[in-house]
């Protein structure tokens, strides 16, 4: 008993003398200025500055991605190669009927791209580029696909579009292991603007690594007005830190890339864009053009458009045509309307000349 009134009579002094000794480490450990002033920060000043060089700091690297974003754009059947070294992986045949055999030669690689300066991915990636090499053909023309898996892990390719089921490349029997090759071969059906991904298992890491690209059929008959420039888009993303979200947003893979190089397109001129959507873990992706509108084929199956906007949402794999004529010139911003994914690095610039 009397040791519990001994600490009763202590236990007060002694909380006072720690809450005292409490705040005196406090204030002796913690900066006498803890928010900067107006008088020394001009916070309206850096608003500006950083409104003025809105995008990223510094450049990538050369071969930053295995092909330029704005090459990318107008890229498809090895086209921006040499003639002798296009042989390598491109060759066509004409059939009896008038159609073509469109042979191609891919492979898979481990490679390292740099998504934003400094800000470098372990990516898987088809001739060791992303987005993937574009593949362009005509309706009822014949594919073929000669596959050589470099990379550590299986991968595939599985097309959008109808062929048979060996060709699917979604079934475990069909993973192509390292080191080994396989042959895909299918009619091109039907007309539209459709994608190609590794299907191998977990499929969400095998497309947030980088392994997918454009594949075109153009109709037969293409009653549509005749584009003067057309252009390529995937909007994609990366998960730098594995921790399941995002942190860089992109069309074409490189952030912000399109506001430091804008897009130089004429004015008046019929600009039709291939947009796929193959963003992984967030559900919707979207895109928005500036003071201009668009004609909208979705999936570009169809002839004539669906809609005529300035703005459409898309979930991972849809894809579409659009069709644009810029009235004005100037600069017009392109980007997600997410604005977290602009943000990050997903808007650019049309650059519309006299």
């Amino acid at each position: 008993m009397l040791e519990k009134a001994v600490l009763n009579k202590i236990r007060i002094p002694l909380l006072i003398v720690f809450l005292v000794l409490g705040f005196l480490i406090f204030k002796l450990l913690t900066p006498t200025e803890v928010i900067a002033q107006d008088n020394e920060v001009d916070f309206a000043k850096l608003q500006q500055i950083a409104q003025h060089n809105m995008g990223m700091v510094g450049q990538v690297g050369e071969d930053a991605i295995g092909i330029d974003p704005m090459e990318y754009l107008t890229t498809w059947n090895f086209n921006n190669l040499p003639k002798e070294e296009r042989k390598k992986f491109y060759k066509e045949t004409k059939r009896s009927d008038g159609s073509l055999i469109r042979e191609y030669w891919f492979y898979i690689e481990d490679r390292e791209i740099e998504v934003a300066p400094g800000i470098f991915f372990p990516a898987w990636a088809y001739n060791g580029q992303v987005p993937g090499p574009t593949i362009r053909v005509t309706e009822g023309d014949l594919v073929r696909i000669h596959f050589e898996n470099r990379g550590t892990k299986p991968h595939t390719i599985h097309f959008h579009g109808f062929h048979t089921a060996e060709m699917d490349g979604a079934m475990k029997n069909q993973f192509v292991n390292p080191g080994d090759t396989f042959f895909y071969e299918f009619e091109a059906v039907p007309f539209g603007t459709h994608l190609y991904h590794c299907h191998s298992l977990p499929v969400s890491e095998h497309i947030h690594r980088g392994l997918y690209g454009t594949y075109i059929v153009d109709p037969k008959e293409d009653t549509r007005p005749k584009p003067d420039k057309e252009l390529i888009m995937m909007m994609n993303g990366f998960d730098v830190n594995f921790d399941g979200e995002n942190e860089i947003y992109s069309v074409n893979t490189i952030a912000f890339y399109f506001i430091n190089n804008p897009i130089k397109v004429k004015q008046g001129e019929l600009v039709r864009i291939y947009l796929t959507n193959i963003l992984e873990f967030d559900q919707i992706n979207s895109f928005h053009v500036h003071a201009n509108f668009f004609d909208e084929y979705p999936t570009g199956t169809e002839l004539e458009p669906d809609f005529y906007t300035d703005i459409l949402i898309m979930g991972q794999g849809e894809r579409s045509i659009l069709d644009i004529r810029f009235k004005f010139p100037g600069k017009y911003m392109f980007h997600a309307h997410k604005t977290e994914f602009a943000e990050l690095g997903w808007m650019g610039f049309f650059e519309v000349e006299e």
